[in-house]
């Protein structure tokens, strides 16, 4: 069974909903981002010490072969024969620095990419690995890489929270003016690579890869959503991360698009409880990829977006659901995986104040479960290409004394963010990423950020676009906190397992 390319999906798309951007505004960050970054400096020592190496790209692990992470282990599974890597152009270099797709989504974390596969690879090439370049991993494509303590600095960002640097230009219809109030690394505040005025130049954020594996769920690509198709997406990543010198071919960008958009990812095993995938649980990538022919865009929308006006059920994962109904016998460590299970899909809680969802529908506080955002059957993200802002953006507020707080944003840049014309003239704020709004150029977009999925979580840690949440411990307190949850020690703990089974 071969999964149809629903991603080709251009901006015919867009008729689903007002929370799409078509047409050319969509597309107006591209010219400008992807020049800049195939005109980035070259690291020419070592893209040179990269060919004379000639390292072979790693295989892909095996379809439901384990491979472990902090929490167990997690299996892929292609629904049709992906190529060899030899033959692969994901595993291939396609540009002119010797990055390859798997560069920065790695089999190892899940497709996406951690701190500590990233210090392996600094550790193993002296940080001469291709990873390591300065057109985006490192804090600004001038940062100085000619020695080893050198390139500790430039790569601290993707050393500590696999973070890689986007730039992208201020939308010239943009209804806010930006001014630096934190540049930790000169990079937006040098006329060269950043602002050259409140309202023109290129904001430099910094954001961790999303997993390339599960995209059959996708309704939205990145975390602003600014590709309108995986192709689209495949091409600017070729062109920019890659820095190749011209369009791949259809052949390159049909295998590619095809590995990706066929690939599952899942946890397999817990360290605790064993197996995922057997007494009645149905974890596992088969089970992830057998369901994911119920997607489509708009599944289970609890706002009415669903095309086929079925109602809102927010029990969106059910894989542990006969534990929960039948615990005898299960062990202490299954028995918590399937209350956390039951908890996301059941634990009633206010949602207010998220910039994309209480404004949008028009509802103060809306009261729901974790399910109302993370609404997509089987694999937690949204199933409409809507963005939201729940915080993670802002400076986190300060912890209480003697606590540690779930969220850090140090080493990010911080912007004062004013809105100068449209609906929300005169408000302003602080982000260390603009988000949405830096494709769209509306400050209701400010801070948005789509609604990621949540398959393969234990092996991609940080978490969050801009990686503030070290572990998944941290992502609950920060609900906790941020929801007013309540949550006793006893459901904390089963939350945290139960997303470390995903």
């Amino acid at each position: 069974m071969k999964l149809s390319n629903r991603m080709s999906l251009g901006p015919a798309g867009c008729a689903l909903s007002a929370f799409i951007l078509c047409g050319s505004a969509a597309a107006d960050w591209r010219d400008e981002s992807i020049a800049r970054l195939q005109q980035a400096p070259h690291d020419l020592a070592a893209e040179a010490a990269t060919r004379a190496a000639a390292p072979t790209p790693p295989p892909a692990p095996a379809p439901a072969t384990g491979q472990s992470d902090p929490s167990g282990d997690f299996a892929n599974y292609s629904l049709v024969t992906p190529p060899p890597t030899s033959s692969n152009p994901f595993f291939i270099p396609q540009g002119t620095n010797g990055r390859y797709c798997g560069s920065c989504h790695k089999a190892a974390d899940a497709w996406s990419l951690s701190p500590a596969e990233v210090q392996s690879d600094f550790q193993n090439s002296s940080g001469n690995a291709p990873l390591f370049r300065p057109v985006d991993g490192a804090v600004c494509p001038t940062a100085a890489v000619a020695t080893l303590v050198q390139r500790q600095a430039a790569y601290t960002l993707l050393l500590s929270r696999a973070l890689i640097r986007i730039g992208l230009p201020i939308p010239a219809n943009a209804q806010f003016r930006v001014a630096v109030s934190s540049d930790p690394y000169g990079c937006n505040t040098n006329p060269a690579t950043g602002l050259t005025s409140p309202g023109s130049g290129i904001v430099s954020v910094y954001r961790r890869p999303l997993p390339s594996t599960n995209l059959a769920y996708l309704s939205t690509i990145m975390w602003d959503g600014r590709e309108p198709s995986l192709a689209q997406q495949v091409t600017d990543a070729i062109l920019g991360h890659e820095q190749a010198s011209s369009d791949p071919g259809a052949a390159v960008l049909s295998t590619i698009t095809g590995f990706e958009s066929n690939l599952f990812t899942s946890q397999i095993e817990d360290n605790a409880a064993g197996s995922l995938t057997t007494g009645g649980a149905s974890a596992g990538p088969f089970a992830l990829a057998n369901q994911s022919v119920g997607f489509y865009d708009g599944v289970n929308d609890p706002f009415g977006h669903n095309p086929t006006h079925t109602a809102f059920n927010p029990n969106v994962f059910t894989m542990f659901s006969n534990w929960f109904n039948s615990p005898t016998g299960l062990d202490a460590a299954a028995q918590s995986i399937a209350r956390g299970e039951n908890l996301f899909n059941t634990l009633p809680f206010n949602i207010s104040g998220v910039g994309g969802l209480n404004d949008v529908v028009g509802v103060a506080s809306i009261r729901g479960t974790c399910s109302v955002c993370h609404d997509t059957p089987s694999a937690g993200g949204h199933s409409i290409a809507q963005f939201m802002d729940i915080g993670v953006a802002h400076p986190p507020p300060p912890a209480p004394a003697g606590a540690t707080p779930p969220l850090t944003t140090a080493g990010l840049p911080l912007f004062n963010v004013q809105c100068v014309t449209g609906p929300l003239v005169g408000s302003s704020m602080q982000l260390s990423d603009l988000g949405r709004a830096m494709i769209t150029g509306n400050c209701a977009d400010l801070g948005h950020f789509k609604v990621p999925g949540l398959r393969g979580l234990p092996a991609r840690a940080p978490y969050f676009h801009n990686g503030s949440a070290a572990t998944l411990a941290n992502v609950v307190d920060f609900y906790n906190g941020r929801f007013n949850l309540n949550l006793s020690a006893q459901q904390r703990q089963d939350l945290i397992n139960f997303l470390q089974s995903l």
